[in-house]
């Protein structure tokens, strides 16, 4: 486990070169759940390659920042092997990719995964998976932009609603992801299912001091906002979700009180934005569905 510091919120770049160096591993692997700043790919990667050790980063969270250049690419920072999965930031069907810049090593790569690991290839998700790849050329970098530009916005806004949103002293995130900690509201789980009784749905989560055994109640909740961005919301309106928040668990509304703001403030975002027109007639209506944060 490469070491961290919460100072940063990232890897602890001297540390890790230390830790590579003595261990030699085979390879190492960068990437994270809760993955607020770009990690130092380029350090990691100067070490490991000193001790002949491959470098394997999992940009699952962040593949649609990378394709709308809101975040590096971590190949061309000296990373041998990307995966990632295709419906995060990256907004198309459920599916994983393997990416890379190197011809020999994919298909060494590509004869293991065939036939061992995978045994077909789901195209029913493929024109799905195509069509997401072609509007994030045409949109990706407009649709990043505002989730980066969001994602901001909205910590800052819960931050002054009185909620404690880690990393202040680094601008809370450089991606689409925030996290709180809660202890001092009753915890994830309670806060997370509150917040779900309202139609606000989030991620509870350990934080990095948690123990693995605390997975059910942890510290934190996980907030993302790649969704509502693609369907319009703006700084301004995470702001008022931020409010919501508020008055649901800091003030502590019932949530029935605050369920009928949420849906009424959700009727305002039914099109999917950063994308090309979707046929009015095969719309489902918005009226129920939730703020999926």
């Amino acid at each position: 486990e490469l070491p961290f510091d919460l100072d940063t919120w990232n890897i602890d770049v001297d540390r890790a070169v230390k830790l590579i160096r003595e261990v030699e591993p085979k390879f190492v692997t960068l990437g994270a759940s809760v993955y607020l700043f770009p990690h130092p790919t380029k350090e990691i990667s100067d070490a490991a390659h000193e001790v002949n050790a491959r470098v394997i980063h999992d940009v699952a969270h962040v593949l649609g920042l990378i394709a709308g250049e809101a975040w590096p690419n971590p190949i061309h920072e000296g990373a041998d092997v990307a995966t990632s999965s295709t419906h995060k930031t990256f907004p198309g069907p459920q599916g994983g990719l393997i990416f890379l810049d190197n011809e020999k090593l994919y298909k060494r790569i590509s004869k293991t995964i065939f036939p061992w690991f995978v045994s077909n290839h789901h195209l029913h998700r493929l024109p799905a998976l195509a069509v997401t790849a072609i509007e994030m050329k045409y949109f990706g970098k407009q649709y990043a932009g505002q989730i980066v530009r969001n994602a901001r916005a909205f910590a800052e806004a819960l931050a002054s609603e009185g909620f404690k949103v880690l990393a202040e002293n680094l601008g809370f995130t450089k991606s689409h992801t925030i996290v709180i900690d809660v202890r001092d509201l009753g915890g994830g789980a309670k806060v997370a299912k509150k917040l779900e009784e309202a139609n606000i749905i989030v991620n509870k989560n350990l934080l990095p001091w948690d123990p693995p055994e605390a997975i059910k109640d942890p510290s934190g909740i996980r907030l993302g906002v790649q969704e509502m961005t693609r369907l319009g919301m703006k700084e301004g309106d995470f702001e008022e979700v931020a409010r919501l928040m508020r008055m649901l668990i800091i003030d502590d509304r019932e949530p029935h009180e605050v369920k009928e703001r949420v849906v009424e403030f959700r009727k305002s975002f039914i099109d999917v934005k950063y994308a090309f027109p979707i046929p009015k007639g095969v719309e489902e209506s918005p009226l129920k569905v939730p703020m999926l944060l």
